[in-house]
């Protein structure tokens, strides 16, 4: 492209007064709280519906610390995203800013994790409602879209799975309609998904709250921390996350620099109130006679055909809540699912802008929707109805996989700060110092506590990853001993966390040789040297830099005033 070119080009993309962006780019559509509504749409989907009940059983009464301990620790992460995006708004940040302090390899396993994670999705969602309908015995006696018995009880049924493809069908047309009707349409799903668990939380709460449910069972720590621990990966720190999705979206926001820390913010602060309140309350309405031994069953049956607040809201006597949440069971997930596909395809777009990958994956319409991209999105998550045709077989290798994704961040913007430090920042996080290698430390024990059987299988999607990665390098032709050096870190960190994963006390193959605590104390003693190391390593100042430039159009984009 000429020089002469290249400003057309620019000036086009930063005027907002042209109404199509230059084909290729992304259009600047999203405002505040268009961001914040993606985000806290992601945090409130299934996660809520089904959350409460899973840490209960898992961490009795003290599940209530399980909910503050992940809010703090993903609030802390959250700071870093609302930096980082601020300062750098471009579309599928979380593989982006590896990418500029660490280069294409490390860019691509951060994009690749952060792809995995966000495909699965909406599948995810999709199954969740449909298991949801299902279980209306007018439903299920007359439409009913799930196996019955056998060994597929419980899974798609060919039914279910026609009606899969159709919602996800939907979802991939709402994404291709472009950001800014994906995120106002989601504005609408939000309200109503924050407005039903504030509903249960105060019809529930009125109908029935029982103090003494809070040492029942053992008392308030049943299953001492051990519990309080393995409950955040048990659905806890998978119904909080999504709070960065905002920042997938930076490349299509109109001021960037301005909504997004305050859009993460805000909606993580919501969903870590909503979420600890939800647990309260669930706590203190079941029944005494059902958590007088143990929390195995807290509901008294087992409420897996129903979902735990529609089973308590006919426990409590309110029907026509009941009813209520069956409807959201269907709008929440829905609402989540949408917003993921959308995401999952910003993801794909920015790997899609390295040369070792396929550059059609960046294509965008005339209208600026990275259509390619979530094409292939809704075809992969289709294809996840098959090996994993259930809710609960995803949420583990999801939360992990967010946690690899998470800990790429505060190691890039430690780097950032360091290489990069005369730019412009519309926010910074407070106290770096000490809460970037906390954040670290913070994603990796919450990969840790996910289980040595999913953080195993993690790596191994990892080296998928990197084989396919490698691949294109030979295509391209790229140098690739370049890129090996400010990576190096990486390859130890993911075989050192499954050692210790091992060795540890977590999940199934596991041997438990680490004393309980000692365990904790490696994981932290071991992040902290990977992260000091990994900061270490960063590129130089003119790699960074010139890393940054190729993003520029989209980082220097300033808001009409």
């Amino acid at each position: 492209m000429s020089e002469q070119n290249h400003e057309q080009h620019l000036h086009l993309h930063l005027h907002p007064e042209h109404p199509h962006p230059p084909p290729g780019h992304l259009k600047r559509s999203v405002g505040f709280y268009g961001l914040m509504f993606v985000s806290l749409g992601s945090i409130i989907g299934s996660g809520w519906l089904l959350g409460a009940l899973n840490a209960a059983e898992t961490a009795g009464p003290a599940s209530i610390i399980s909910w503050i301990i992940a809010a703090a620790m993903l609030t802390g992460l959250a700071l870093v995203y609302a930096e980082l995006g601020a300062a750098y708004p471009v579309a599928g940040g979380t593989g982006r800013f590896p990418y500029f302090s660490h280069g294409p390899l490390a860019g691509f396993t951060a994009g690749w994790a952060s792809w995995l994670q966000a495909v699965a999705i909406a599948p995810i969602e999709i199954l969740a409602a449909i298991t949801y309908v299902n279980s209306v015995n007018a439903v299920n006696q007359n439409f009913p879209m799930l196996h019955a018995t056998g060994v597929k009880a419980g899974l798609l049924n060919g039914r279910g799975l026609v009606v899969a493809t159709l919602l996800m069908i939907l979802f991939t047309a709402v994404n291709l309609a472009g950001a800014k009707f994906m995120s106002e349409s989601n504005a609408i799903v939000v309200l109503w998904k924050t407005a039903v668990p504030l509903l249960a939380i105060v019809v529930v709460a009125s109908l029935s709250f029982k103090p003494g449910n809070f040492t029942a069972g053992g008392g308030f720590m049943p299953f001492g921390m051990h519990g309080v621990f393995a409950a955040l990966p048990a659905g806890v720190v998978f119904a909080l996350q999504g709070f960065e999705q905002a920042v997938q979206l930076a490349g299509e926001a109109r001021n960037p620099k301005k909504d997004l820390s305050r859009a993460i913010i805000v909606a993580m602060t919501i969903g870590a109130l909503l979420y600890t309140l939800l647990q309260v309350v669930f706590i203190g309405a079941v029944r005494p006679q059902d958590v007088a031994k143990d929390w195995s069953s807290p509901l008294g049956t087992n409420p897996s055909d129903y979902g735990a607040w529609y089973t308590l809201a006919l426990a409590v006597g309110a029907t026509w809540l009941a009813v209520v949440l069956i409807i959201d069971a269907v709008v929440s997930p829905a609402g989540t699912g949408v917003v993921y596909l959308g995401t999952s395809a910003r993801l794909t777009y920015a790997l899609g802008e390295e040369s070792e990958l396929p550059g059609v994956m960046s294509k965008t319409s005339k209208s600026g929707v990275p259509y390619v991209s979530i094409l292939l999105a809704a075809v992969v998550g289709e294809l996840c109805f098959g090996p994993f045709p259930s809710w609960n077989r995803l949420v583990g290798v999801v939360t992990g996989a967010t946690a690899v994704m998470y800990a790429f961040a505060p190691v890039s913007l430690a780097a950032l700060q360091k290489r990069d430090a005369d730019r412009v920042r519309a926010y910074r996080m407070p106290m770096p110092k000490v809460l970037l290698p906390t954040a670290f430390v913070s994603a990796n024990l919450i990969l840790y506590w996910g289980g040595f059987e999913y953080t195993w299988k993690i790596a191994l999607a990892l080296v998928v990853g990197l084989i396919i990665f490698g691949i294109g390098t030979q295509v391209a032709q790229t140098d690739v001993m370049a890129m090996l050096r400010p990576a190096a870190w990486i390859g130890p960190w993911i075989l050192g966390s499954v050692i210790i994963g091992a060795l540890g006390r977590y999940g199934v193959g596991s041997h438990s040789w680490l004393p309980e605590w000692v365990d904790l104390v490696v994981v932290i003693a071991f992040s902290l040297a990977i992260f000091y190391w990994a900061v270490s390593l960063t590129m130089p100042h003119d790699k960074v830099v010139a890393a940054i430039a190729k993003d520029r159009e989209q980082i220097e984009y300033e808001a009409a005033a």
